[in-house]
Parts: C-alpha cells; structure tokens; sequence
C-alpha cells in the first residue's frame, strides 16, 4: 500500500470510528421519563434552577447514569400536562420508557396502567395506595421513597401550631383535592384533627392552579372561620409555596408548612424532611433499576427525620408571642 493512501485509510477512520462509538452510545442509552405535572418540563433535568433535580441528576451522575450520555431523559411536566394527569401517564406507558419516576400523587394511575414498567415514586404512603405490598419488600413493579411517616406526622404538625398558637380553634387545611381524597392524606388529617378537638376548614387545588385560584383558596379558608392553616404537602403546593406564604401572610393567617422554603420567603413556620436526600434516595433506586435489578426487590425508603424552622420576624407581623422553648427547639429559626 502507498503511503498516502495508508494516511487517508487512516484519516477516514479517524472520521468513522468517533461517529459509530457515538451511534452505538446512542443506541444503549436508557429512557428515563419523569413524570411531574404540576412542574415545568424544564424543572426537570440537570441544569435546572429547580434545587432538588439537580441533586438527583449529580447522584445519577456519581453513579455513571449521565444524561445526554448513557441516559436519556424525557420530562413530561406542566406543559404536557394538558389533558389531566391520567391522560399523561397513559402517554408515558405507551412510550416503553425503561424506568418512569412518578413524583406526587399519582402512583395510582400507573398502577392501572402497567405491570411491566419499573417505577420509583416520591409520594404518600406507597402501601395504603396499594402500590406496595410492604415498604421493605415491595414486590411487583414500584419502589422508591415515601414522605409519609405515618399518621401521628399530621398531629404533630398541628401541636406545633397550637404550641404556636394557643388560641387555634379551627384548623384551615389547603391542599391537593387528588391528595386529600386519597386514602392517606384527608383521613389522616381528618383523624389527628378530631383528636385535637380541632373542627376543620378545608380548601383544596387542582393540578394547574392559577394564583385567583389560590388566593380564593385561602379566602375560603379565612371566611370558614379558621384562624390556623396548614398547608399540605404535594409538587402542586410546593411550586407556589412562595405565593401561599405571601397569601396567608396578607390574611393574618399563622401557617405550618411541609417544606421550609416558604419560611425562607415569610411564611411563619415549617416541619419539614430532607426533599434533597430524599431525590438523592431515589436517583440509587433509578441506577439500580438501570443495572438490571428489580423494583419489586428494592426497599422504599421511608422519611424519619424532620426539622423544625420558624420565622420570627412572620411571627411579629401576625402578633404572635413565639414560647421560649419552641424557638430552643427549631433546627431553623430566621430572624
């Protein structure tokens, strides 16, 4: 062979070879799909300003699961959400993607949708929505995290309140309708409530909710007679956390939250778990399933820790005395 048609065979390949590694890297790449539609689509991968996707994906990555590499990720969030979520998960199932992460409530649709799917949930108690046959062998095709830690989570929720606000007569709940009517949230709610001889004024959102629908929301809440809210946990809430803070706020309503980002923006008070650990939980379960293991195998992590924050500069706007010991008590207090 010449020597210059030796260089150009090898020029050619120089060419080629980058061309089929990345063809072949495209074609094992698995399908992530991700499944929030109460959040926008673009909340939903590495580079968003979202603070808990990015912990998921740096875990993915420290696990050699790289999107845009060996993963590809497909978010199905606010935007395609324009059929109600039911629509939305049928859609994902007939995509065959190789694991879905459901994120919220709707665990349930899936179950009636797909035997065959792995799927790794960040929701309410995973047994009682009959996902799971226990939380340490879930059997079947569903595992993950949940942020339920049982049923006293909600009275102690409202003892911190009353602690807060000695005065509380009647409790004001601002929630997701599809998680209150569900078989955890509103009966659990329902119960630690009647426990407490607290009579309850409760006000719920659909997926989507616009601000006017908030803020009738919580005017409902005011003109139900409640002078105490809490606000329940769900992706819906948490994307306007920070209007809801502002709201009942203005409404010279005291607020326990789930999360403590809407403490951080002036809401008065939160007892709230580790949502960043907790994505970080489930991005083990996602790598896991990659690698060939079954969900069905794999424990679901259930919250056990909470942290307590407080607002006190909140707590001045609204005339609260704040006890001495429960400020000693907060993890979090902002002045």
């Amino acid at each position: 062979m010449r020597r210059r048609d030796f260089i150009s065979l090898l020029g050619g390949a120089a060419v080629v070879w980058p061309l089929a590694a990345a063809a072949q890297q495209s074609t094992n790449r698995k399908r992530l799909a991700i499944f929030s539609p109460s959040q926008p689509s673009a909340d939903l991968h590495e580079h968003s300003e979202s603070k808990v996707s990015p912990a998921l994906f740096a875990e993915l990555r420290r696990l050699g699961q790289i999107e845009g590499q060996n993963l590809k990720v497909e978010s199905y969030g606010r935007e395609q959400n324009t059929s109600g979520p039911e629509a939305l998960a049928t859609e994902i199932v007939r995509s065959n993607p190789d694991v879905i992460l459901v994120v919220g409530p709707g665990g349930v649709f899936f179950k009636k949708l797909t035997s065959r799917i792995p799927i790794v949930v960040i929701t309410g108690d995973p047994v009682r929505q009959g996902l799971a046959e226990s939380l340490a062998h879930p059997g079947g095709n569903f595992t993950g995290a949940s942020i339920d830690a049982g049923p006293s989570i909600h009275g102690k929720r409202i003892a911190l309140l009353r602690e807060m606000v000695p005065t509380m007569s009647k409790l004001g709940c601002l929630g997701l309708r599809q998680q209150w009517h569900g078989p955890v949230t509103g009966p659990g709610i329902r119960a630690a409530a009647d426990t407490a001889g607290l009579p309850l004024a409760v006000s719920l959102l659909e997926i989507g909710a616009s601000e006017a629908d908030y803020r009738a929301a919580i005017e409902s809440i005011s003109r139900d007679g409640a002078n105490a809210v809490m606000v329940l946990d769900s992706p819906e809430v948490d994307q306007n956390s920070t209007l809801v803070a502002k709201l009942v706020g203005d409404a010279k309503l005291p607020a326990i939250f789930t999360h403590p980002a809407p403490v951080e923006a002036g809401g008065l008070m939160a007892y709230s778990f580790d949502l960043i650990e907790l994505y970080k939980r489930v991005a083990n379960n996602i790598d896991a399933i990659l690698r060939g293991a079954k969900p069905g195998d794999i424990p679901i992590y259930q919250v056990t820790k909470f942290e307590l924050s407080i607002n006190l500069k909140a707590a001045k706007q609204l005339g609260l005395s704040v006890p001495p010991a429960l400020v000693a008590s907060a993890d979090k207090v902002i002045e």
